[in-house]
Formats: C-alpha cells, sequence, structure tokens
C-alpha cells in the first residue's frame, strides 16, 4: 500500500467519508480562483474531527494546512501537500446575553448580522470582511476603524497537540493585521464577542453606510484576494499605487484594480505566477518612486508548479 492511500484510509476512519477528498482543486475554495490541488481536503462536521487529524498529523508527520474561505489569501499553482482542513461546517452562531458567539467556519458577515438581529453593536465593521471568523481572529481583521480586538472576549482553539484550549483576547497579541495564532500553530474553533446592546435602526444604518462605501469603492465585479498591502505608517497603499500610475497594469490575467489600487484582481483567468509576479512589481515601483516598502496583507502559500 503506498503512502498516500495508507493516510486516506486513517483519515477515513476519524471524518466521514463524504468531508474527504483527494486532489481537490483549492481555486474552487479561493476568492483569487487560483491555486492547484491539495493531497487531502477535510471539512470536519466537530472539534473532536478537527482535533483526530490534528493528532493524525502529528503522528504519522503529514504537511498540516488551514483555509478558511480564501478570502485574504493566494495559493501558488503546485497546490498543497498533505492534510488541508477546512472548517467550513463548524459555522454555528449564537448569543447569551451580550455576547455573540460564532463558530470559526462562520462568516464574519454572518455574525455581524446575526448581531444586529440581536440588537447588539461592535461588529458594525465587520458586515463588509469577506473572511471567516477564525481568519478574522488570525489576522484581526478590521475595517472603518474598528477590529477584532476592539471586541474579543475569548476564543477556544486546538493547539499543536490537538488539545481543546480557551485563550483570552489578551492572550493572542492582537495587532495591526496579526496576532500570535499562526506562530502558535491554533486552530480558532470559535469565539466570543462582547457586545452592547443597541437601536437596531441605528446598528442597521452604520452597516448600510458601510456596505454602501465597500460596494461604490471596491471592484467586487471580479476575484480578488481584498486589499492586497498593509498601510504604511504615514501613508495609504492604494494611493501610492494610484500616484505611482499602477491602476491598469496587468501581468497575464491579473490587474491592479482600476476601481481601487489596493486590490489586484483576476480579470481574465490569472495563474498564481501572474498574480504573484504583480504583487512583486507593485512593491518594486513604489519602493523606487517613493521609498516605501508596501508589505502584503495577503499570504502566499503552496508549491510552486513543476
Amino acid at each position: 500500500m503506498d503512502r498516500k492511500t495508507e493516510i486516506h484510509n486513517k483519515l477515513l476512519k476519524l471524518v466521514k467519508s463524504d468531508n474527504v477528498k483527494v486532489d481537490e482543486l483549492l481555486k474552487d475554495h479561493l476568492y483569487t480562483k487560483l491555486g492547484g490541488k491539495a493531497d487531502f481536503f477535510i471539512t470536519p462536521t466537530s472539534y473532536e474531527e478537527v482535533q483526530n487529524v490534528v493528532k493524525l498529523s502529528n503522528e504519522d508527520d503529514i504537511p498540516f494546512t488551514l483555509l478558511g474561505n480564501g478570502s485574504n489569501l493566494i495559493i501558488k499553482d503546485g497546490g498543497i501537500r498533505g492534510i488541508v482542513i477546512n472548517l467550513k461546517y463548524l459555522n454555528n452562531i449564537s448569543s447569551d446575553g451580550h455576547t455573540v458567539v460564532a463558530q470559526s467556519g462562520a462568516r464574519i458577515i454572518d455574525a455581524s448580522r446575526y448581531a444586529l438581529e440581536k440588537h447588539l453593536s461592535g461588529l458594525e465593521f465587520a458586515c463588509g470582511i469577506p473572511g471567516t471568523v477564525g481568519g478574522a481572529l488570525y489576522m484581526n481583521a478590521g475595517a472603518y476603524g474598528g477590529e477584532i480586538k476592539d471586541v474579543l472576549d475569548y476564543a477556544y482553539v486546538i493547539d499543536k497537540s490537538g488539545k481543546l484550549v480557551k485563550r483570552l483576547a489578551s492572550e493572542l497579541d492582537l495587532d495591526y493585521r496579526t496576532s500570535n495564532i499562526p506562530d502558535r500553530g491554533d486552530i480558532v474553533v470559535e469565539a466570543t464577542f462582547n457586545l452592547k446592546p443597541a437601536n437596531y435602526e441605528e446598528i442597521k444604518a452604520v452597516m448600510d453606510d458601510l456596505t454602501y462605501k465597500r460596494e461604490s469603492k471596491q471592484p467586487l465585479e471580479y476575484p480578488s484576494c481584498g486589499s492586497v498591502f498593509k498601510r504604511p505608517p504615514g501613508y495609504f497603499a492604494g494611493k501610492l499605487i494610484q500616484d505611482s500610475d499602477l491602476q491598469g497594469t496587468n501581468i497575464g490575467g491579473a490587474e491592479v484594480s482600476k476601481k481601487h489600487a489596493g486590490f489586484i484582481v483576476n480579470k481574465d483567468n490569472a495563474s498564481t505566477t501572474d498574480y504573484i509576479s504583480l504583487i512583486e512589481h507593485v512593491q518594486k515601483t513604489v519602493k523606487e518612486k517613493f521609498g516605501v516598502d508596501l508589505e502584503r496583507e495577503v499570504r502566499i502559500i503552496g508549491e510552486d508548479k513543476e
């Protein structure tokens, strides 16, 4: 029996067969519509299944990658070896008093809308962020003056050993578009947000305004990874790119958006290589023109195509 078949058989004992896929195309799970295949693509339906897959990965030395809904991620054309786990079925949202409890596979947009229905304020800023709750904690997602760290009370994670652990927000080192979650190797499975009671119509008015701003300014008509670069101290990435006359620049099927310079869109069946080459071209041009280093907000993972 070859190793791939052996791993597949072990996974089938830990996760329902319908939730174990072999050689799954990852571009079907990313906003950019880019990326090669995963050896194994797993969609657990319980915390215990996640724990068991993590333990198998440790015991059998199998590479392991966590994938949210791919809104802030680029996967290379060669795909990802080993196990890719996606928590899309862990998506329950509930409330208890002034808190909203959301599993990590739920979209942060949906958590924001749920809070609205419960007349709870604090997550309005997230009403246009396309990522999952887990991804939002991973990078301390934020928009329009709000951030996850402003409202997060605590999270449950599965650590590198496969143990379920409670982590307070203060333990996560939440900062501008960063946390210690990736360094620790934690997998967020649940988050509790501490919100404030407020008037439904007032909350909705804020969310409607932010939604309008997002839809009017961002190139949502094309696949993209969202905002590509972090905001450099003292500058705005989009303004630097615009002032470098880069809007409309393309490499292959990837293009610097004409609508919002901070976005790179998959306009015409781009490859990941096109996308990364254009990111590097933008960084190089802005550095030469303004002396500013643009740091990527989007993550790039996976292997190059042979």
